[in-house]
């Protein structure tokens, strides 16, 4: 409203010959002041700022309901699977499969962030916010390959040995590995991702990671799965991984080494480690939580659509990787 106080407006109010157009255009550095005389001025009396104001407010759109408000059917569908620790992306992608005939149940992926972040866009609720992703603030500093000393006494098969259909992941099977690590470096969640569906697999180790627990905790998960998932493990080279012949006797798996400093070699761990950190933050003790906790925990990330699988889950991609062809 402050554009349409200024005093030689309201002079010109008050005498229509007090100042031109061309002398109000000057003053208030508008090109075209005439078009608001036009538009906001009273018959009567002329041009009279705050009758102006009201005048062109009443004249505004009215606020559109937005989507979130209107559609209660699309916002609790949005709110679950948020509660569920969904990144927007994949809610925005998976209506389209879960309601394919549906036109009303489709929202972009920023109108979900708007609406937790800016009040007033369809208020998911701050609450909500507190599910979200968080990244680090500052990188971590990489450590240089060079400096790392030989780690296991018995012979390890290299990353580049690793067959073509791990690499392409063409064939289900093929498992990448580590560890997550709790409070004050005790406690431990052994991750195994499957290469070609990014299923989950934790394994509690709740006193420490030593070889002899990791070993005999993966012997125990990989014993359960079926002959045709056990083709292959990839790992980092850490000193937990130690027992890897004795683990390959046991379960006839055989295990494979990234190079030094190289994490992005064992990309789906990496980044399902980062979502587990949802669930299990770092600093906390990993002890405390019970084996069917963590059954929970893999379920649901197993029920997360991924972008990587075209919005399919991790669940439903190794269900059709399995099925008789």
């Amino acid at each position: 409203m402050g554009d349409r106080v200024p005093q030689v407006v309201c002079d010109h109010s008050a005498s229509r010959h007090a100042a031109s157009v061309s002398t109000l255009a000057t003053y208030i550095k508008e090109t075209r002041p005439s078009r608001e005389l036009a538009r906001n001025a009273t018959i009567t009396l002329g041009y009279l700022p705050y009758t102006a104001h009201r005048m062109a407010t009443s004249r505004r759109p009215r606020p559109r309901v937005r989507k979130l408000e209107a559609e209660s059917r699309l916002r609790s569908y949005i709110q679950g699977k948020l509660s569920k620790k969904w990144s927007p992306e994949q809610i925005s992608h998976r209506l389209v499969k879960d309601f394919p005939d549906d036109e009303g149940m489709r929202v972009c992926t920023e109108t979900i962030y708007q609406s937790i972040y800016v009040q007033g866009h369809g208020g998911l609720g701050r609450e909500i916010a507190a599910l979200m992703r968080r990244g680090r603030a500052v990188r971590k500093p990489r450590r240089d390959p060079a400096h790392r000393t030989k780690r296991f006494v018995d012979e390890m098969a290299s990353i580049a040995d690793r067959p073509p259909e791990a690499d392409d992941r063409a064939i289900p099977g093929h498992w990448e590995g580590d560890l997550i690590i709790g409070t004050k470096s005790r406690s431990a969640i052994a991750t195994l991702v499957e290469r070609s569906s990014r299923f989950v697999t934790l394994v509690r180790l709740a006193h420490d990671h030593t070889a002899e627990t990791v070993r005999d905790g993966l012997v125990k998960t990989v014993s359960e799965l079926p002959q045709t998932l056990r083709r292959s493990l990839t790992w980092d080279q850490c000193t937990e991984m130690s027992g890897h012949v004795a683990f390959h006797t046991a379960t006839n798996m055989d295990v494979y080494f990234c190079d030094p400093g190289s994490p992005w070699q064992r990309g789906s761990n990496e980044n399902t480690n980062g979502l587990l950190r949802q669930y299990f933050p770092k600093g906390t003790d990993l002890s405390r939580h019970a084996p069917m906790e963590l059954e929970d925990v893999a379920a649901e990330l197993n029920a997360r659509p991924r972008k990587s699988l075209n919005w399919e889950t991790p669940g439903e991609r190794l269900r059709a990787l399995l099925e008789p062809q």
